[in-house]
């Protein structure tokens, strides 16, 4: 078998692991991966592989090998700054207080609405760069702080041109429905319908929507408006994803998995109902454990329940400039296994596997098995389990991209 390279004498975390006696990692030890054109080729034990003649070899010394890890929740993309906000939160200030005083996601939107698409860039650029460093191999980046189409246009062009200049994948998320713009103030029927009618199907035209998220909340909007900007989406044939239940349960995830949502995010406040509806669904719970940390939230999404319901969970930084300002998917995992009870095996089928079905990539990313692509992390680990363990720590040795 002619392939591009080979890495050898390494041991494979495959998240392959199948059965409810197997190995849920698929760990593989003195494994090897060869690669072509981009795709894995092979992934197995080095003494099963195929004879193999490749352009180059890699000997791993004895590393461990990941896929490469996946960021599925991020607002990668904005201008400005809101330390200022932490602050007073500091001091007892509310979310819901800020949000209603003029700060918040409107803050945000003011300092991006003002930001061209070079500017936007290249702020966002060492938020990337600090998680392509982490072994993040696909991002996902929601627009959300224009608030207007040229300036949701700017996001969604800032966030594919970094996927031309890192080597990364870059899915977008069209997240207009982020919150009520000033201009639209008591209309927030009107600035659904205007969504729903004009720039999704713009912007969708333009190539730049993957998926489609709105945040159903008491500050944002209702289920009925959600409801209508979702029918417009699954007309266009765009996915949706939905930001539910973090604050209050306003029945979100139920109404995403009746659109057959990718994932529902945060769910602090998700109920029975909305569990089963995920698990018939086979939407995906979205966990995004900084937002928790960094609100100082006591209410922790229903881990067990999840569990039981045999709902996947993913986990993400859901790195934005208000609530969740976490450029660290490793410490993400930890938090999410110290914070929500998240297991090992949990934490790293979340950055991996669950997280690019929650992007509706499962197939492509999140194993190391032939057909997928070549999207790996090479660490300077003893086990596994440090990935998780490790508060601060930065054990990545390599991180390759589509085989390179």
């Amino acid at each position: 078998m002619r392939c591009d390279t080979i890495w050898t004498n390494a041991h494979l975390v495959t998240m392959a692991g199948k059965g409810p006696d197997a190995d849920a990692l698929g760990r593989i030890e003195n494994g090897m991966i060869a690669a072509r054109d981009g795709v894995i080729v092979y992934a197995g034990p080095a003494a099963a592989a195929p004879a193999l003649e490749a352009d180059a070899t890699v000997d791993c010394q004895g590393r461990w090998i990941t896929p490469g890890l996946i960021d599925a929740h991020t607002h990668l993309v904005f201008a400005g700054n809101r330390s200022d906000e932490w602050e007073a939160r500091l001091a007892g200030a509310t979310y819901q207080d800020i949000a209603r005083a003029g700060g918040g996601i409107m803050a945000t939107v003011r300092a991006t609405r003002g930001a061209s698409v070079d500017d936007l860039v290249r702020a966002a650029l060492p938020r990337l760069d600090a998680l392509l460093a982490q072994g993040v191999t696909c991002v996902e980046i929601k627009s959300g702080y224009g608030l207007t189409l040229e300036a949701e246009r700017a996001m969604l062009l800032a966030a594919r041109q970094l996927g031309q200049v890192r080597p990364v994948r870059i899915v977008t998320t069209f997240l207009g429905a982020h919150a009520l713009p000033p201009e639209w103030a008591g209309n927030a029927d009107g600035y659904i319908a205007q969504l729903a009618d004009d720039w999704l199907p713009t912007l969708a035209a333009e190539g730049l929507v993957d998926a489609v998220d709105a945040f159903c909340e008491g500050i944002a909007f209702s289920p009925a408006q959600v409801d209508r900007l979702f029918r417009a989406a699954r007309a266009l044939g765009r996915p949706v994803r939905l930001h539910a239940e973090q604050l209050s349960n306003l029945g979100g995830a139920a109404l995403a998995a009746s659109h057959g949502a990718l994932c529902a995010d945060h769910l602090e406040h998700l109920d029975a109902d909305g569990i089963a509806a995920m698990a018939r669904a086979g939407t995906v719970a979205m966990l995004l454990p900084g937002a928790f940390y960094f609100m100082r939230e006591t209410i922790k999404p229903p881990i067990s329940a999840l569990r039981a319901a045999g709902v996947p969970m993913a986990i993400a930084t859901d790195c934005n400039p208000g609530t969740s300002p976490l450029t660290a998917l490793l410490l993400a995992m930890n938090m999410g296994a110290t914070l929500f009870g998240l297991t090992v095996d949990e934490c790293l089928a979340g950055a991996t596997v669950h997280a690019a079905r929650a992007l509706g990539l499962a197939g492509t990313l999140g194993q190391l098995v032939p057909g997928q692509r070549a999207d790996l992390a090479i660490w300077n680990i003893a086990r596994p389990a440090d990935l998780v363990h490790g508060m601060g720590a930065a054990p990545l040795h390599a991180r390759i991209w589509s085989g390179k």
